[in-house]
């Protein structure tokens, strides 16, 4: 049975110059009014413990628009303004509700400038979809058609910093089922982006290596150029078209791997990492993030939700390398640069394939008992996680390891 979901499809377009100044307009204005309306809330709550809310902000906002200051704001379209006053509101209910932190303000230079407009402020017919205050509807590239009869509840309109131009319709879409039985086990990586439990590895792309010469003399050259000239925007421009095709390249192979596996597999175990954290080995954090495994598992996220699937991830702690998959003795030290070990049992493991297999086996045990099959250990950092225990007498260092056998350097998550 299909699903219905809701769904953005995103699209470049060229705006023509009368249509790009009124965007830039209602980028400024949307980026003041969010900033107005955080330091009216902020100033309510420091000095009157008062709480105000979205009604509040509204009312102020059409005080503001009468002042001679701010007579501006009539210029541009009200539903981009009444929808940066809801995105406060969503801010302070998360801060509220300790999801994130305290708002901050919006900045000129480095905050993401875009407008969202709801059905009362723009018109999409035939697939030509025109803004409020503009004549003209935008020249579309349409890289994929819309769902069969959808039309656009939301259009949020954006320019990244290379300068380039998107727009975002959200359409209520339908989900086709795509039977799948397996399961399988994720280890993620820096050699390889990830390994399966299946002993298949893939290939890490390093897309931001591959540019890294070309964003080297980009950098170079903006830095000798004059601050405030023409030509440091020219540079500057130049250094974000790099940074957005390594983005763009990362983006598209995430997604084609994420969709395979989503389709392949009716669940899907991952490891609970902690990459904020781990950026911070300043060996291993430019590799860390070019591997950007949180944008991973948000895709997997929202497409195992979309297609019935089921995602688990395992304790961050849970010691999937140092574990023999096989009879399941543990070491007690499995340094980094170790990438195939033999347990004392025999049985010789690569340590990515090795610690793939065991978070499969962990997230199955998870999924069948609420958590791991044997009693719990405490640990001193998490308490007690969910992991599966070792047999009696399987924490003595492996022999193996001791002897300094088999290594290939390279670094892995696990």
């Amino acid at each position: 049975m299909s699903r219905a979901v809701k769904r953005a499809f995103k699209y470049r377009f060229y705006p023509t110059p009368g249509q790009a100044a009124e965007l830039a307009r209602t980028f400024g204005c949307v980026r003041l009014v969010y900033n107005l309306a955080l330091q009216a809330r902020t100033e309510a709550w420091t000095l009157r413990q008062e709480r105000v809310n979205y009604n509040v902000t509204s009312a102020m906002l059409t005080g503001w628009k009468r002042t001679g200051e701010l007579a501006f704001l009539n210029e541009v379209s009200c539903v981009p303004l009444q929808q940066a006053l809801r995105h406060v509101q969503v801010a302070f209910t998360n801060f509220w509700a300790k999801r994130a932190r305290y708002p901050t303000f919006k900045s000129r230079k480095r905050s993401r400038r875009s407008a969202e407009y709801t059905t009362s402020a723009f018109r999409y017919r035939d697939g030509r979809l025109t803004l409020a205050k503009m004549t003209e509807p935008l020249d579309i590239v349409w890289s994929r058609p819309l769902p069969e009869g959808a039309s656009p509840s939301t259009v949020t309109v954006s320019q990244d910093a290379a300068g380039r131009w998107f727009v975002s319709l959200l359409c209520d879409d339908r989900v086709e089922p795509v039977p799948a039985t397996g399961a399988v086990g994720v280890d993620a990586g820096l050699n390889s982006l990830l390994c399966l439990s299946t002993g298949e590895k893939v290939t890490n792309p390093k897309h931001e290596r591959r540019d890294r010469a070309a964003l080297a003399r980009a950098q170079r050259n903006l830095a000798r150029k004059e601050k405030g000239s023409a030509n440091r925007a020219k540079a500057r421009l130049k250094v974000a078209r790099v940074h957005a095709r390594i983005t763009d390249r990362r983006r598209d192979h995430l997604h084609k791997l994420s969709t395979r596996l989503v389709r392949e597999n009716q669940t899907i175990v991952i490891e609970d990492l902690t990459v904020r954290n781990m950026i911070r080995n300043h060996h291993l954090a430019r590799a860390i993030s070019d591997a950007a495994w949180r944008q991973f598992r948000t895709m997997l996220e929202y497409k195992t939700d979309w297609h019935g699937r089921t995602l688990v991830a395992v304790d961050r702690w849970f010691p999937s390398s140092k574990l023999c998959s096989t009879c399941g003795a543990l070491a007690a030290r499995m340094p980094l640069h170790v990438r195939t070990w033999t347990c004392r049992c025999g049985q010789t493991h690569d340590r990515d394939v090795n610690a793939a297999r065991n978070i499969l086996a962990e997230g199955l045990s998870v999924i069948a008992c609420g958590g791991g099959v044997r009693p719990q250990r405490e640990s001193s950092r998490t308490g007690q996680p969910s992991v599966k225990q070792e047999p009696p007498g399987a924490t003595q260092e492996i022999p193996a390891l001791r002897a300094g056998r088999t290594v290939n350097p390279g670094s892995s998550a696990g």
